[in-house]
């Protein structure tokens, strides 16, 4: 587990059992297996994992949501099980279903729950930022999925809190709204507001995050910044440099003894080529010099290094779960 100097949420050796289960004859079900992680203030913290993995169920032990079975846990200072209204100020919480009531309508609800803060944001500012007021006067129930998750995230922050907790915060946006919550969110841990955040979408996190936790089986299986978690094959501890370079150019080149040895070439599709390995600048000045000596100009040119979703496949394995 990392150290920070301005820790939001420390936790330590976290349990979870659920049940017990008539399918599982009985017995209760361990959720979450002995899972530490620490969020700092002013940094985007993020959990990935699998279906079933243990993120919602984290989130919400943290939040105070679920009583854990073992562990301890440390929002802001305090244990969440036991806390009070005060605490509760402190946190901003949105849930992946939202937990909006269907028949409000977002602008009144915003104002409604700003009511309930010593200090809320500006509820007419939130609502322009997030593009709100256009449907600021329609029932919940009947807003889109994106529409709702802009209404959640608004909710969220209205209380003006010192850690947020997000749960799937792009589900359902389309591509201008995420980009909207993307600025929204960074500007938040620039602010100094410490952002917990899961998502099955890699690029999100990729994005996003200061700090990942990859979660299996209910307890961690890697953790660290993304550049440190993409420099490194966790399945046999070493080092990693490849990169692939994707290229269009005539079918049926043959790439023999022009680059250097360890690189995997394919033509994926006819005159669809990669080059895979560790590709440094020798490599790419030879295969231009090789180009220019035939007058080919490549159509498309594309290189691409390990990206997190392939760390993530690695590390918690490519079947269904």
């Amino acid at each position: 587990m990392r150290s920070t100097d301005s820790p939001v949420l420390t936790i330590d050796g976290l349990i979870k059992d659920v049940g017990p289960l008539a399918s599982l004859d009985g017995k209760m079900l361990r959720v979450v297996s002995g899972l530490s992680m620490t969020a700092g203030r002013g940094q985007i913290t993020a959990l990935l994992g699998a279906n079933g993995a243990g993120k919602t169920t984290t989130l919400e032990c943290a939040q105070g949501l679920q009583r854990r079975t073992g562990g301890t846990i440390s929002l802001l200072g305090a244990d969440p099980d036991s806390a009070g209204a005060d605490l509760r100020s402190r946190v901003g919480v949105m849930l992946q279903d939202g937990g909006l009531p269907p028949s409000a309508r977002p602008i009144p609800l915003l104002r409604h729950v700003a009511g309930m803060y010593r200090n809320p944001m500006d509820v007419d500012a939130l609502v322009e930022r997030l593009g709100i007021a256009q449907f600021g006067r329609t029932s919940v129930r009947r807003l889109s999925g994106g529409q709702k998750q802009r209404v959640a995230l608004a909710a969220a922050l209205i209380g003006n809190p010192e850690v947020l907790f997000l749960d799937e915060p792009s589900a359902g946006l389309d591509p201008h709204s995420r980009q909207v919550v993307f600025d929204l969110i960074a500007e938040l841990r620039d602010a100094g507001m410490g952002i917990i955040l899961t998502t099955h979408l890699m690029d999100d996190a990729e994005r996003l995050a200061d700090y990942v936790y990859i979660i299996d089986g209910g307890h961690n299986v890697a953790e660290g910044t993304v550049a440190d978690l993409l420099r490194h094959d966790h399945s046999t501890d070493t080092a990693i440099t490849d990169r692939t370079l994707f290229f269009d150019a005539p079918p049926g080149l043959e790439f023999k003894d022009v680059l250097g040895a360890g690189l995997q070439v394919l033509e994926t599709r006819a005159g669809s080529y990669s080059i895979t390995g560790a590709l440094g600048p020798d490599d790419l000045a030879a295969l231009t010099a090789w180009w220019a000596a035939r007058n080919i100009m490549p159509a498309s040119l594309r290189l691409e290094a390990r990206s997190l979703e392939d760390v993530f496949l690695d590390i918690s394995g490519r079947d269904l779960r």
